[in-house]
């Protein structure tokens, strides 16, 4: 029975001009169904990086404000929202199951970003109490409460310098695992698996934070502890717009606050003269509040890829 079926008759004829029927396409299909080392989420996140690094050097060169440096944290909140998605990337966990103590090392820089983050968002709700006291200090002319408002200033400027020298202490040089790590690949190795560039990226995302992160720490500490200002100077202030200062521009336009504070002629003050001051204080705890508002969703993302490179080093063991 089997030697009726002719095998032939499946085929088409080959004649030369007749064109095809079928186009050739199967290895098309194939290579688009293959793993492809640069995923499209590499792409968006070296532009996410390129951006912050722009922001970088451009703030090099402008006044700090706080819209600025709420879209530079904006841009790293979704620079680790993207590295979180890498992460969690089947091809990214076997990269990372193969270098444990690389991933060891970036867990570390990343608890060191979280706590610094953590206190940062204590000392922010900090100041934000003592300013709603100095306001309320004001109204009364409580002299005292405006003298504590002015150290609790000082405070925050003295904690943004050490948060400074705690996150430079992260390293942000190149990760790639070494040949000296007994239990990873050797450079060589992680190169030709194509993974090299995983470790840059990581690397480029350690940098621009701690790029960003110092540049908002300083811009606090320069604000808070900046020169005295005077009743008048700070009604000049007001008016004046486009003026390049150290610091955070919303928040140099309370430094007349701290002055008064230790001024023996507070109830001398005129109505006018304590609601420009009100306002300018209520100006303050806006800025600030965007700033707590904006630092809270890079707090989140730093935890959320900290969890991710957690979960990943687990599953090795």
């Amino acid at each position: 029975m089997v030697g009726v079926f002719r095998r032939t008759v499946s085929f088409p004829n080959k004649n030369p001009n007749r064109p095809s029927q079928k186009p050739q396409i199967s290895h098309h299909i194939r290579s688009i169904s293959l793993p492809c080392r640069s995923h499209p989420l590499i792409s968006q996140i070296k532009d996410d990086i390129n951006g912050l690094t722009t922001w970088a050097s451009a703030s090099k060169f402008h006044p700090q404000t706080h819209s600025s440096l709420s879209h530079a944290l904006t841009l790293l909140t979704d620079t680790h929202d993207t590295l979180h998605d890498i992460l969690q990337l089947p091809q990214t966990c076997d990269s990372l199951r193969s270098n444990p103590l690389w991933v060891e090392n970036l867990l570390e820089d990343f608890l060191r970003f979280v706590d610094v983050y953590g206190m940062f968002q204590t000392s922010v709700m900090s100041l934000k109490e003592e300013n709603s006291a100095a306001q309320m200090a004001l109204r009364k002319r409580d002299r005292s409460k405006l003298v504590l408002y002015a150290k609790a200033k000082k405070k925050m400027a003295k904690d943004m310098d050490k948060l400074v020298s705690g996150i430079t202490c992260v390293t942000h040089q190149m990760h790639l695992p070494t040949a000296s790590s007994s239990s990873s690949l050797s450079t060589a190795a992680f190169a030709a698996a194509g993974e090299a560039e995983l470790a840059r990226v990581i690397s480029d995302v350690i940098s621009v934070t701690v790029t960003v992160s110092v540049a908002l720490f300083n811009g606090i500490a320069a604000s808070f502890a900046s020169r005295r200002m005077t009743w008048t100077q700070m009604a000049k202030l007001s008016s004046i717009t486009g003026r390049e200062q150290e610091g955070i521009e919303e928040l140099l336009e309370a430094g007349a606050v701290e002055a008064e504070g230790r001024g023996n002629n507070l109830r001398k003050k005129g109505e006018e003269e304590v609601r420009l001051v009100l306002k300018r204080m209520r100006d303050l705890e806006s800025c600030i509040c965007g700033i707590e508002s904006v630092t809270e969703k890079v707090f989140r993302a730093l935890i959320n890829s900290r969890v991710a490179l957690l979960n990943a080093l687990t599953l090795t063991q």
